[in-house]
């Protein structure tokens, strides 16, 4: 019994710790972002991705299930750099891939893309 209490412990630490992590690093990437400059610059969108995650909610017969998705567009700019940005599902299912336009971001923050014809 006495080794599971420890174990207990030591997996709660472990949890609670990376929890803490994540918060931080949150509030870090938050911060950068506000500190940098607001850019626009000419784009092409060069491929889009998203991500589900899966949530398990509640114990027992309690149990239910959600899922969550992101969404991210990678965007070549015009030195050939690439940066791949979190966007919105509504400006996801907008763009395409080989749409050219003007990108507007802050540090790591998506802020808007405007399609040139």
């Amino acid at each position: 019994m006495m080794a599971f209490s420890g174990m207990f412990s030591v997996v709660f630490i472990i949890v609670v710790g990376m929890i803490i992590f994540v918060i931080i690093k949150g509030i870090a990437q938050w911060g950068y972002n506000n500190k940098q400059p607001v850019l626009s610059v000419t784009a092409r969108v060069t491929a889009k991705r998203t991500h589900t995650s899966h949530h398990n909610h509640g114990a027992n017969e309690h149990m239910h299930h959600s899922t969550s998705t992101s969404y991210y567009v990678t965007f070549e700019v015009e030195s050939g750099d690439r940066m791949e940005l979190h966007v919105p599902a509504h400006e996801y299912g907008m763009l395409a891939e080989e749409d050219f336009g003007r990108l507007t971001f802050q540090g790591t923050r998506y802020l808007g893309f405007e399609r040139q014809l």
